[in-house]
């Protein structure tokens, strides 16, 4: 489906965005005019570059692409040489824009990044992975206009999730299987595309990749910190996306944007931290600054809240969506959220101190139990905003309210619409067992004698089940009561 599309803006000259001050979208032609044609780079000069300007990836995590990109090659001599490079072009955080903003309108610069990585790898497939139908045809276009590349060249959508970008569940929805983590600690450059190792990584990276290799390492080191060198991309209160050298005060972006750090600035998405308006007005544009205020710059949001806002409210809408995009693997995720959503929303509404220690305790509960980073990172959510709101959390527990409107200021849906959503398509589910935590209590088999047989040590006789539809409450029940939380659904 097709989304809302960015205002864009820079803060000084533009690298990622340069040329859009003159047209929309930068064709072949036009993109060779603005950036020029692209040096080829030996493994070893991919790599030395890589390490100069310290390029990390711009999806989260913030991982050194050197250290990804020489997993893969490492990878590649134990087994047969043969490697793929994925790029991660979808952003199912409703808040961010920024890789559709590149896919969009300068496709051709990550299509050069992506491209450049698979000839120091000699890899022989380079995928795309989209969520939108408007970026899946602008790249599409961008492929068909520079005509054979010696290499199997693709873009395909998968389904629009919050995580579908997560690496074993796009890798896996990139190989024909259901877009959902793995819940396995498979890294993908040891395993990922067609079962070679591969590169992944995010959008904007790439992009980044192509623009070093075009400016040289000195060059691009002339803008930004010394520590942390080049631009970031940022996507201001879900709708703008601005490109700025790194150490600019988090609050001249803001301004650019005519915004102020209101009431609080979440940072890094809904899986990030928020800065309460002092820490905002202190902090710059980098991952030092950041981290100094007990945050992380992550897939670049930044979403201050205005002044007019309820921040109780917003928080609670915003911990609802995110229990309704559980991937339905695991009780933590499936049970933990919602519950976590409930009693957030009693605390709202006038629940008291019991309310509010019923929500330490769900976030508690689901910390480091979940078969993605889905649940901590939720939990960490909720867990920021009671500390950069803990007298209005206070208010509404006790009854009384802040007096203000729940704007809806914080962008929930990925489309403007709930209905823009793809269906979720019929799925056959499993129940699970995952050796490595089984521990043999057999109270899964008290739950759901249907499925669950015991064999004559007490465990159960295989580690992969069928799982009839009616009876998944009952497996919710057995996934709950397991002790060694061993069991999960999956698809």
């Amino acid at each position: 489906m097709n989304g809302p599309r960015p205002a864009i803006g820079c803060v000084g000259p533009p690298r990622l965005l340069a040329g859009l001050d003159e047209v929309a979208r930068l064709d072949r032609v036009t993109h060779l005019t603005v950036h020029g044609s692209l040096p080829r780079l030996r493994p070893e000069e991919l790599l030395a570059l890589a390490e100069n300007i310290d390029l990390r990836g711009r999806g989260g995590a913030g991982f050194p692409f050197a250290r990804k990109f020489t997993a893969v090659t490492r990878a590649a001599e134990r087994r047969d040489g043969r490697t793929a490079v994925i790029v991660n072009g979808s952003e199912g955080e409703p808040s961010c824009l920024k890789d559709t903003a590149l896919l969009l309108h300068t496709p051709h610069l990550v299509l050069d990044g992506a491209l450049l990585a698979a000839e120091a790898l000699n890899a022989e497939d380079v995928v795309l992975g989209v969520t939108r139908e408007d970026v899946e045809q602008s790249v599409q276009d961008a492929i068909a206009e520079r005509g054979p590349v010696g290499r199997r060249l693709r873009v395909t959508r998968l389904p629009e999730r919050f995580v579908t970008g997560e690496s074993s569940a796009m890798t896996s929805g990139l190989n024909g299987g259901p877009t959902l983590p793995s819940g396995r600690s498979i890294r993908t450059s040891d395993r990922g595309l067609g079962g070679v190792p591969t590169l992944f990584s995010n959008t904007e990276t790439y992009a980044q990749l192509a623009v070093a290799a075009r400016m040289g390492a000195l060059d691009y080191r002339s803008v930004g910190l010394p520590t942390e060198p080049g631009t970031v991309l940022l996507t201001v209160a879900g709708a703008s996306v601005m490109e700025t050298p790194t150490g600019v005060p988090l609050t001249y972006v803001l301004e650019l944007c005519g915004l102020g750090p209101g009431q609080g600035v979440l940072v890094g998405g809904y899986h990030g931290r928020w800065l309460d308006p002092y820490s905002a007005k202190a902090a710059d544009v980098s991952r030092e600054s950041l981290s100094s205020f007990g945050a992380v710059l992550g897939a670049g949001a930044v979403l201050p809240l205005p002044e007019d806002t309820c921040p109780v409210g917003e928080v609670v809408r915003v911990t609802r969506w995110m229990a309704g995009e559980t991937a339905g693997q695991c009780g933590p995720c499936v049970l933990g959220l919602p519950a976590l959503a409930d009693v957030l929303e009693q605390a709202a509404h006038g629940g008291g101190q019991a309310a509010l220690d019923a929500v330490r305790a769900r976030m508690r509960s689901v910390r480091k139990r979940g078969a993605c980073s889905h649940p901590d990172g939720t939990s960490a959510f909720v867990e920021s905003a009671l500390a950069a709101f803990p007298d209005d959390f206070d208010d509404h527990a006790l009854g009384s309210g802040c007096g203000r409107p729940v704007l809806g200021t914080l962008p929930l849906t990925l489309n403007g619409s709930p209905a823009a959503r793809p269906p979720a398509p019929q799925v056959t589910e499993r129940l699970v067992v995952d050796w490595t935590r089984c521990q043999g209590h057999g109270l899964c088999v008290d739950v759901l004698p249907e499925v669950v047989q015991l064999d004559a040590d007490g465990y159960p006789e295989q580690a992969s089940m069928e799982l009839p539809a009616r009876l998944r409450p009952k497996a919710l029940r057995a996934i709950r009561r397991c002790p060694a939380l061993a069991l999960r659904i999956q698809e």
